[in-house]
């Protein structure tokens, strides 16, 4: 084991004293040999969130304007690793995770990015057969074209060399879509699909309709494109959904999926 950093993981974390043990842990049991930090935001937690965190040995930064884009961007701008991780606090990842990324930026030094899929640990049955759909179609299109038109913020590393910054004018979508955008600039962005990561299925919680027809559309889809293109935060942030706390299990079965 070397002093130099390989990789810093950075999860932005607003009130996630629910969730961030189980992550945390998860994270201690990766089986990569190399050094590797753990960067937790605290992005205005009233909760237990940053002594949860501190106790688990994670570094605790702290970012005072709300926002995933923000939180992430502090994060990456006070990490000292080679390659940084975006990461979030109710997931938990597999112990051989890692090492999948690492041996792909070890393939090719042209590699300036490597991404994949989650996989929901919990929620209804239709919310895994969405996302099953999703990230099979991102799969797809990526073995058709080799372009990564898709990936979760839960499961992004990328080379601090090639990062351009995350636009903070954005919200939900800036820290995946807008983060993905930047990087397939800089170089080739490599997707594996068999290298997901396993997240809360909580945002299901309000039941199909109002994902299909409210998260979806308007606090994703048209969050994000508004205030792109108006270039400043015109439209705000989703609904935090911090009402209950439960086991976030990776279990191969789960389908593939998107949670933020």
């Amino acid at each position: 084991m070397t002093d130099k950093i390989r990789f810093s993981v950075v999860i932005p974390c607003f009130n996630e004293a629910g969730y961030l043990a189980e992550t945390l842990l998860s994270l201690r049991k990766l089986d990569f040999d190399g050094e590797c930090e753990v960067i937790v935001v605290d992005n205005n937690c009233t909760d237990e969130t940053a002594d949860i965190a501190r106790d688990l040995g994670a570094r605790v930064v702290a970012e005072p304007i709300a926002g995933v884009c923000n939180a992430r961007q502090r994060g990456t701008v006070e990490a000292r690793g080679e390659i940084v991780v975006s990461a979030d606090a109710d997931t938990v990842y597999h112990p051989d995770w890692l090492s999948h990324i690492d041996a792909h930026f070890r393939d090719d030094e042209r590699i300036v990015a490597v991404v994949g899929p989650c996989r929901y640990a919990d929620g209804p049955r239709w919310g895994k057969l969405y996302a099953r759909m999703l990230f099979g179609a991102v799969n797809g299109v990526y073995r058709l074209t080799g372009r990564a038109v898709y990936a979760s913020a839960t499961n992004i590393a990328f080379r601090r060399e090639a990062w351009t910054g995350y636009d903070t004018n954005l919200t939900q979508g800036g820290d995946e879509l807008d983060q993905l955008r930047r990087l397939r600039k800089k170089g080739r962005v490599v997707y594996d699909h068999g290298n997901p990561t396993y997240t809360s299925g909580r945002r299901f919680t309000r039941g199909l309709g109002y994902n299909l027809f409210v998260t979806l559309p308007v606090h994703y889809l048209l969050t994000y494109c508004t205030n792109r293109v108006a270039g400043r935060r015109v439209l705000g942030s989703a609904p935090a959904f911090r009402d209950r706390a439960g086991s976030i299990e990776a279990t191969s079965g789960s389908g593939h999926g998107v949670a933020r």
